[in-house]
C-alpha cells in the first residue's frame, strides 16, 4: 500500500504538470482528491490494517494528500496569473473600466415619512419611545378613559389575542392605537415629559383604498406644569409648517376623544385645490390629518400623575395619509403591495 501511495503521488504530479487551463484543474482535483478518489479510498481502509502498518500508511497518505493540495493551490495561482496576462494582452478586458454598479436598496416611503416626522418633533424637544404591539386591555382602553362597554370601543374594531384571564375574559389584543403607550411612558418617566410614539397598529377592517388591517400611527404627548391649549396649537402648527410647507393653512375644530378634554381635530388646507373645494377634500377645502386635545385628568391619574399639579396635551395621527396627501396617492394599499414600480419612485 505504501508503493501504491508513491505511484499515486508521481502520477498526479505528472498530470498536474500537463494541465494548461484553470478549468482542467477541477477534473484533476476530483480524480486525485475527491471523495471517490483512490487516495481517499486508502484513507478509509486504514481501520482494517494492523496497528504498525496503519501508522506508516496513514502518515504517508496524509503527507501525499497535503502535498497534492499544496501543488493544486500553486498551479491554480500560476494559471490564473498567466491567463489574465494573456487576456489583457489580447485586449479582451480593460481593467480601467468602472465595475458594474450594485442595486442599492432604499427606505420604504412609510419609513421615510416616519423618520421625517420623528426628526421634526425631536427638534422641538420630544423623545422617541416605542411600546409593545401586543398590548393589554388596560393600557389600550381602561387607562385611557375607555372602560368596558364604552361606546368608543365600537369605533376600534379590535383584534383580540386568544388568551383568557382568570375570569374567563380576553384582556390581550393587538393595539388599536399608539395612545396605548402614553400610560406606559407616564409610569416610567417623570415630568417634564415630551414623547412621540411611532409604530404599527391593527384594526379588524376590510381593506380598501383608504383602509388596511395594519397601518402606522404616531402619538405624542407632553406633561408639565402650566401646559395649555396654546402649546398644543403651537406645536402642531409648527409640525404642519415644516412637513407640508410654510404657506399651508391649518384649522382646529372641536372633536371628541375619550382620553382628552377638550378635544380638537386638526385639518390642513387641501393640497390639490388650495382650499377652493374638490373631490379629494369633499368640496370643503380642508383635509383632517390628526386628533388632539388636553389630556383628561383621569388619564393622568392612571399614569401616576397629579392632575392638580400637572397638565398635558396629546395628539395622534395616521402616518399613511400624510405621504398620500403630499404625493397625490389615491390608494393606501399601494404602500403594502411590494410593487417595486411604485416604491422606486420615493
Amino acid at each position: 500500500m505504501l508503493n501504491q501511495l508513491e505511484e499515486i503521488k508521481q502520477k498526479a504530479a505528472q498530470e498536474l504538470e500537463a494541465v494548461t487551463q484553470v478549468r482542467e484543474l477541477e477534473s484533476w482535483r476530483v480524480r486525485y482528491l475527491g471523495k471517490k478518489s483512490q487516495l481517499n479510498g486508502i484513507l478509509r481502509s486504514l481501520a482494517i490494517l494492523p496497528l504498525e502498518e496503519r501508522k506508516k500508511t496513514g502518515a504517508l497518505a496524509n503527507q501525499v494528500k497535503a502535498s497534492l493540495e499544496d501543488s493544486l493551490k500553486q498551479k491554480r495561482q500560476v494559471l490564473r496569473e498567466t491567463q489574465l496576462d494573456t487576456t489583457i494582452e489580447k485586449g479582451h478586458i480593460d481593467i480601467t473600466l468602472p465595475g458594474r454598479p450594485f442595486s442599492v436598496g432604499r427606505l420604504h416611503p412609510i419609513t421615510q415619512t416616519l423618520h421625517e416626522i420623528c426628526d421634526i418633533f425631536v427638534s422641538m424637544g420630544f423623545q422617541v419611545v416605542e411600546g409593545p404591539e401586543v398590548e393589554w386591555d388596560y393600557y389600550n382602553f381602561e387607562a385611557l378613559n375607555i372602560p368596558r362597554h364604552h361606546p368608543a370601543r365600537d369605533t376600534m374594531a379590535t383584534l383580540w389575542v386568544d388568551v383568557e384571564s382568570e375570569g374567563g375574559e380576553r384582556n390581550m389584543l393587538l393595539r388599536t392605537h399608539n395612545t396605548a403607550g402614553d400610560i406606559r411612558a407616564m409610569e416610567t418617566m417623570s415630568p417634564p415629559i415630551r414623547v412621540v410614539i411611532p409604530g404599527k397598529v391593527y384594526r379588524y377592517e376590510a381593506s380598501d383604498a383608504t383602509h388596511t388591517p395594519m397601518f402606522y400611527q404616531i402619538d405624542g404627548f407632553a406633561v408639565d406644569k402650566g401646559i395649555t391649549m396654546a402649546e398644543l396649537k403651537g406645536t402642531l402648527y409648527e409640525f404642519a409648517r415644516r412637513f407640508f410647507g410654510e404657506d399651508r393653512k391649518v384649522r382646529f375644530r372641536c372633536d371628541y376623544f375619550p382620553f382628552v378634554e377638550p378635544g380638537v381635530e386638526m385639518a390642513i388646507e387641501c393640497l390639490v385645490c388650495g382650499g377652493a373645494g374638490c373631490r379629494l377634500c369633499g368640496n370643503t377645502g380642508w383635509i383632517e390629518i390628526l386628533g388632539a386635545g388636553m389630556t383628561h385628568p383621569r388619564v393622568l391619574e392612571r399614569g401616576g400623575l397629579d392632575p392638580e399639579v400637572y397638565t398635558s396635551f396629546a395628539f395622534g395621527m395616521g402616518i399613511d395619509r400624510l405621504p398620500m396627501l403630499r404625493y397625490g396617492i389615491d390608494d393606501t394599499r399601494l404602500f403594502y403591495s411590494s410593487d417595486l414600480r411604485f416604491l422606486r419612485q420615493f
